[in-house]
């Protein structure tokens, strides 16, 4: 039996046992565990095709890494960022509403992000006294964190396999120049 806790989402959207699934996987992240945000972007840029995601739903990822005030990414840190759309839109180069909703959407799919929503669904920070962050809800980043070495490794993937596509292509057209001068 697991014990622990799992945010179900606002509106319309109907709770899954991927979403459940993922939520409960970060939870388990090492302690200790930190990735360059922008690293990490990087590898999932590179292995997009892999994710189903396409280049606005990266221009998405980018804006909210953007709101992410480190440039590190820590397990031990607070990783739910809570912009506007309206900020979000700004961020990434001036995207329709309904665009953008469809690539968060997306990259929820792909499993780099993760909604935490409130009860009413906007997303906000409620500080302590002390000012730090209590609780917040809004897209959680710390799915990219958790998948860091697995979107290296499909990024060093697609790499393999493009240079291994030049080189065959290399190869076939020596191989049809040499026929046809044969011929």
């Amino acid at each position: 039996m697991q014990i622990g806790s799992v945010t179900t989402p606002f509106g319309r959207r109907p709770v899954t046992l991927a979403l459940v699934k993922r939520q409960i996987e970060t939870s388990k992240i090492k302690p200790g565990k930190t990735a360059d945000k922008w690293k990490v972007f990087r590898d999932a840029s590179e292995a997009r095709e892999l994710l189903g995601l396409q280049d606005r739903s990266l221009a998405v990822l980018d804006a909210l890494l953007s709101f992410h005030p480190d440039n590190e990414l820590r397990q031990d840190a607070q990783l739910i960022v809570f912009p506007s759309n309206a900020q979000l839109t700004l961020r990434a180069h001036g995207i329709a509403g309904a665009t953008l909703r469809r690539h968060l959407a997306l990259l929820v799919e792909a499993g780099l992000i993760v909604r935490k929503d409130s009860a009413n669904g906007k997303r906000y920070a409620r500080k302590d006294k002390a000012g730090a962050i209590d609780s917040a809800f809004g897209f959680d980043l710390s799915p990219l964190l958790m998948r860091t070495d697995e979107l290296a490794m499909m990024a060093q993937q697609v790499v393999a396999d493009r240079f291994a596509l030049r080189r065959a292509k290399e190869n076939l057209t020596i191989c049809r120049r040499d026929v046809r001068k044969l011929i």
